[in-house]
């Protein structure tokens, strides 16, 4: 039987491979005029868990964050923390990684602030182009500058960072390592799709890959724009094309093959991981061909948090080391 969320998750991620009808372009004169972001509210949801809710100027509204603080930390002390920056897929949200994996038991004995930052249900952690129109939403500006200034200044963290997504968060996991050359230690992505023009052939068909079914009345277009006419925006937003830039950075890549493996799924092939694999293979090799290691980890398994958990698993003491903290501290 599959696990219970295999459906919800497989049909997300389905969702965002299908193009839409365009809408209309965004103004660029939407985004607020704000000077600078704040944090207008802070939740404790659990021992280690705040919530954040942030005014950011780059989103034209309020965005959330979950934070899972270590222990002993607190705001009266001179000290900083590394981070752990975990990205969320597509059709969720910043509470995902808390919801249906063991995170904080994970990170519990470990010297790290973890960060879950919401990411937009098809947000695919990209200013959106808008039809060159820019404005919101402004996702790698409210990540890269706003709340990152915001961790620095109010919540102690240091300049040590690592970051780790699934999914869509694999995809921008891979982005932000790669279009912010220093800011991360190591990068892992776990069924993230990592080739975003892979059989692509200009003139003979369109990738649709963006926000589509999952979001309506959203247009694809408007986040990097037709991969013909705006190929130069595509290859910008492309871990695969963007290579040679993670040169240094200690990369992980894992992908199930879509057969149903070990933690469960569907009795036949799920066509969203197996293209999940087909993208992990393609960018694992631009990375070899460019002589940038990587670790791997190709398995049978499906689009699916049992087996995204395990993968963090696996992963967790390398970004430690990678910070330069030791398990269990």
């Amino acid at each position: 039987m599959p696990h219970r969320r295999t459906i919800a998750a497989c049909t997300a991620a389905l969702a965002l491979l299908a193009p839409l009808v365009p809408a209309p372009a965004v103004d660029g004169s939407t985004a607020r005029a704000a000077t600078a972001p704040e944090v207008v509210s802070e939740t404790a949801v659990a021992s280690r868990t705040v919530d954040l809710t942030i005014d950011s100027p780059a989103m034209g509204r309020t965005e959330n964050v979950r934070l899972l603080l270590p222990p002993g930390w607190t705001r009266d002390t001179d000290r900083t923390w590394p981070t752990l920056w975990l990205l969320h897929g597509g059709v969720d949200g910043y509470t995902a990684w808390t919801r249906d994996t063991d995170v904080a038991e994970l990170t519990a004995r470990t010297g790290v602030i973890v960060v879950m930052p919401n990411g937009g249900r098809c947000g695919n952690y990209s200013d959106w182009w808008n039809y060159g129109n820019g404005g919101t939403p402004q996702w790698e500006t409210f990540h890269m500058t706003e709340l990152r200034r915001i961790l620095e200044r109010d919540y102690n963290a240091g300049q040590k960072r690592v970051i780790a997504g699934n999914s869509m968060g694999g995809l921008g996991a891979m982005l932000y390592a790669a279009r912010f050359p220093g800011m991360f230690e190591a990068a892992a992505a776990f069924s993230g799709y990592l080739d975003t023009l892979l059989d692509h052939e200009p003139g003979k068909n369109s990738t649709g890959w963006g926000p589509a079914l999952a979001c309506p009345g959203t247009d694809w277009r408007r986040v990097w724009g037709h991969p013909d006419d705006q190929a130069a925006v595509w290859h910008a937003h492309n871990p695969a094309d963007l290579a040679e830039r993670l040169r240094g950075v200690r990369l992980w890549v894992a992908s199930g093959n879509g057969k149903a493996g070990p933690l469960g799924g569907f009795p036949f092939t799920d066509p969203v991981e197996a293209a999940t694999y087909d993208h992990a293979r393609s960018f694992t090799k631009r990375l070899r061909d460019l002589g940038i290691p990587v670790t791997t980890h190709f398995f049978d398994g499906q689009h699916d948090w049992p087996y995204w958990e395990r993968e963090l698993h696996r992963a967790y003491p390398a970004l430690l080391d990678a910070l330069g903290v030791a398990a269990g501290r």
